[in-house]
């Protein structure tokens, strides 16, 4: 990869080819089962991967106003659009009515009441599902669960029922079924199939269908291989739906529809970053790079770890810690990690970056936001005009 040696860094670099693999084995294993996928925009949002998504059939899974219209922006059926979060505003509400789209995932009886007044000022219909907490561990780090009881997410089942006849009372409320998303990063099958077992249980104990519901939507979570990306870059998609196949009891009619991000994505790319210096302190060594928190929040946010590679060496095996340049203790990337012996100028590459990654930079220290660059046929595009009219680079 020499053409990456005259590229400033920072910068991402997609795999088109490893991303539509991946498409291909979301698509034909969710197809077995009639499931409808929403692609998760928070994941990742960038324009000609979000546009392979949507060519492919899949649809959008938005947590904010902006996304729903960049779904819509991007060529999305308004109709493959579903809108989740514990406080939308009221124009985003508005937004989405105003759109049509499938469904908004509600998360309280409060917003309830205000999707229905909104509904009403409008002479309008809103879909709305429930969100309930089902208090399942998804055995994942704290910061991205969100199916227990003290997460802030979801409806408690205690309120579930006044969820219910609320919106059976509302003329302005379309009730289209349940909603449930435990977590992120899940890669044990126990945390779905205890989820599976409490959708059986809720369905009947509540009588979801006598208040018409239609759907489903399970969420997503499926994790990816950070420690192996390069031995696992696809994640089972037939394990991970075949167990709800398995493992769910509902009526025929009832669509049953995910929200996959992560599992899509994840693999897709890696960070690009430079060796500014390598710092010896007393017991350790530093390197330093060009790339931080910045381009990368996971490691600083949930201590996330990700493999990084040296491209530019096959050296002696060291020991160091890698960090990023960012004026902040918590910009570490990596402690006591083994690499070839590491130098100023050499090119490191931080896997696993398709998802949470690009999405979550920031502008942090006035920092400009590191450009994406994307190979595809082994051809080399810049990001600044459509795939298709770039000017390639021969990797």
């Amino acid at each position: 990869m020499n053409a990456l040696h005259n590229i400033n860094t920072p910068f991402y670099l997609y795999d088109l080819d490893l991303f539509d693999r991946t498409l291909d084995a979301v698509t034909n294993e969710a197809n077995k089962y009639g499931y409808i996928v929403h692609y998760a925009l928070k994941a990742n949002n960038q324009k000609p991967l979000v546009e392979r998504i949507i060519s492919r059939g899949l649809g959008a899974d938005c947590v904010s106003g902006d996304e729903v219209a960049a779904a819509l922006q991007h060529g999305c059926s308004p109709d493959m659009v579903v809108f989740a979060g514990v406080g939308k505003t009221d124009s985003e509400i508005m937004l989405a009515l105003d759109n049509e789209i499938y469904c908004l995932n509600c998360e309280s009886v409060e917003e309830l009441a205000v999707i229905s007044e909104l509904a009403e000022k409008a002479g309008n219909v809103a879909h709305v599902a429930l969100r309930v907490n089902p208090d399942v561990d998804a055995e994942t780090h704290r910061n991205i669960t969100t199916g227990r009881d003290e997460n802030k997410f979801g409806i408690h089942l205690m309120h579930l029922q006044e969820a219910l006849d609320f919106c059976r009372n509302s003329e302005y409320l379309n009730f289209m079924g349940l909603h449930f998303h435990i977590g992120s990063q899940i890669i044990s099958s126990k945390p779905f199939a205890l989820l599976c077992e409490r959708v059986n249980h809720i369905w009947n104990e509540f009588r979801i269908e006598e208040y018409g519901a239609t759907m489903l939507n399970l969420g997503g979570g499926l994790g990816i291989d950070y420690n192996n990306p390069e031995e696992n870059p696809i994640p089972d998609f037939n394990l991970f739906f075949n167990l709800f196949a398995t493992n769910l009891n509902l009526p025929k009619h009832i669509s049953v529809h995910f929200e996959l991000g992560r599992s899509i994505v994840g693999q897709a790319a890696k960070l690009i970053t430079k060796v500014l210096f390598v710092k010896k302190g007393i017991n350790k060594q530093f390197v330093i790079t060009d790339a931080g928190m910045t381009e990368l929040l996971r490691p600083a946010l949930y201590q996330a770890v990700h493999k990084i590679s040296n491209l530019s060496s096959q050296g002696v095996t060291g020991k160091y810690d890698v960090v990023g340049p960012a004026c902040e203790s918590s910009d570490v990337f990596a402690t006591e990690l083994l690499l070839p012996e590491t130098k100023r100028g050499d090119l490191l590459a931080i896997h696993s970056c398709g998802a949470y990654a690009q999405s979550m930079s920031l502008h942090y220290n006035l920092r400009e936001k590191a450009p994406a660059y994307y190979i595809h046929n082994g051809i080399l595009y810049s990001e600044d005009s459509p795939l298709e009219l770039l000017q390639p680079i021969i990797v």
